[in-house]
């Protein structure tokens, strides 16, 4: 029986779509990403995550394209890593422009990455009402006012805005929520060196790393914290609303090491080493892949590509409101300080 021409071209058009889809995706032209700040190395690790060759799912079709490379006179880190930042990103391609007016006209996303919190309020308004989707690295802000106004101006506009520490997506951190060996997490007492910078609260400049580490494990829910204070350490209580308890041990004095102990409804865990996987049977690994600034930046490229933040602006909200009552409770003597007592003040109430 005769073959119809129809019957032989079909298949081959079958056989060829998978192909031309994928032609069409590497030919859409990439998401182009301006960077706002240029004292924090976070500016060029994404940057080359982003324009790596093999880069691939949402490390793929970010482009890093435009810098202005804001910094701070006042803070001895900004001032000395700044020129070095600058230096090296433009390696990547990446134009150096003159203002942040200039920045905007010529990309689809921002990615503040100054490290002073101090002047992402004014930053992140000048994105926001340019209509870019923006992400903030750490930390967002200095104090919880000026997430909170953030976080309102986004949502006025209809701007998307994500903002979180490194430390929230490393896999062994975050795998721990749905660890099979530890099961419903029941508490975690999360531990983490805690330098700090005098324009700065105490547990903002890096002790952000500690506490996003307790709420990608716990989640959100805190309703009230306590806080003890000495030269050596501070560690800080929370209480969460279905009486989950949760605690950040900031080392001030020895090894500045990150992790935490989970504790579950099957299981107590380590929660394993910053960049590397989830521990199986209390075993961390080491030898396999080193995911530090990767986990993070593949959030980023998906917020970039579909608009919507990992972290809702509720939670980050509150993890900024967390360490707001842990200052208030330092200076009542350890007393405890209600989470939405500190939100209604910051908010005027």
């Amino acid at each position: 029986m005769p073959v119809s021409c129809s019957r032989l071209l079909f298949p081959s058009l079958a056989l060829l779509f998978p192909f031309a889809t994928a032609l069409s995706a590497a030919d859409s032209p990439p998401i182009k990403v301006g960077v706002l700040g240029l004292d924090n190395y976070q500016a060029v690790a994404f940057t080359q995550l982003f324009h790596d060759p093999k880069a691939v799912g949402d490390l793929a079709g970010i482009r890093v394209v435009a810098a202005f490379p804001a910094g701070s006179p006042d803070i001895e880190e900004s001032v000395r890593e700044l020129p070095k930042w600058q230096k090296d990103i433009q390696t990547y391609g990446v134009k150096i422009v003159d203002s942040v007016d200039i920045l905007l006209s010529q990309v689809d996303a921002v990615m503040i990455m100054s490290i002073d919190g101090r002047a992402h309020r004014e930053q992140a308004k000048a994105v926001i009402l340019a209509g870019k989707p923006l992400y903030i690295g750490r930390p967002m802000v200095a104090k919880l006012e000026d997430a909170i106004a953030i976080f309102s101006l986004a949502k006025e506009k209809n701007v998307p805005v994500f903002s979180c520490s490194q430390h929230r997506y490393s896999p062994g951190f975050i795998g721990m929520k749905n660890h099979e060996e530890v099961g419903d997490v029941l508490g975690c007492d999360v531990y983490g060196g805690c330098p700090r910078e005098p324009h700065h609260p105490d547990l903002v400049w890096h002790g952000i790393h500690g506490i996003e580490t307790l709420y990608s494990i716990m989640g959100p829910g805190c309703v009230s914290v306590t806080r003890a204070s000495t030269d050596t350490a501070d560690v800080v209580t929370g209480i969460w609303k279905d009486g989950r308890i949760g605690t950040y041990r900031a080392i001030l004095k020895g090894p500045p090491k990150y992790s935490a102990t989970v504790f579950g409804a099957k299981g107590v865990s380590t929660a394993g080493i910053y960049g590397h996987g989830v521990p199986v049977k209390g075993i961390v690994p080491t030898n396999d892949r080193y995911m530090g600034y990767e986990a993070t930046a593949i959030q980023i490229g998906k917020f970039f590509k579909t608009k919507v933040s990992p972290v809702t602006p509720e939670e980050t909200t509150e993890v900024f409101a967390f360490i707001a009552a842990a200052d208030e409770s330092k200076g009542q003597g350890g007393a405890p300080v209600k989470i939405e007592g500190v939100l209604e003040k910051a908010r005027g109430k």
